[in-house]
């Protein structure tokens, strides 16, 4: 299992007319925690991509427990669990500053090869770096 963490401060313009940072925004939030997890393995999206590699979103669920506000400084531990095929699974636990769990969510992406735009192996350097967590 390989798990990343990733902090992000809440920014004024993320947050609705109740002060919570908006829903939606959550997926943004899960992206950069997703790019970091992988610049940490020593990849990068930009990288999958000039190779000819896509990585699109399938699946996103989330699970929200309380609100997070401007300012708040939110620690998102970003876990891969299974080594990836042609699919590879994140989960997320967004905690703030107080150490209080906010959210759960999970992404599953794939792994496109750009130029048939169907289903491909993960690059197998991308699982060779993931084998050491495994």
């Amino acid at each position: 299992m390989y798990t990343s963490i990733t902090k992000i401060r809440v920014r004024y313009a993320e947050t609705d007319m109740m002060g919570y940072v908006y829903y939606g925004n959550y997926a943004t939030y899960f992206e950069v925690a997703r790019v970091e997890a992988i610049k940490k393995l020593g990849f990068s999206y930009r990288r999958m991509e000039d190779e000819g590699i896509a990585l699109p979103v399938l699946e996103f669920s989330i699970k929200y427990y309380k609100p997070a506000f401007y300012d708040d400084e939110l620690r998102i531990e970003t876990t891969i669990s299974e080594l990836p095929k042609a699919r590879i699974s994140f989960t997320y636990q967004t905690f703030n500053e107080k150490n209080e769990l906010i959210n759960e969510a999970a992404t599953t992406l794939v792994f496109i090869n750009k130029n048939t735009q169907r289903p491909c192996a993960a690059p197998a350097d991308f699982i060779e770096a993931m084998k050491a967590y495994f």
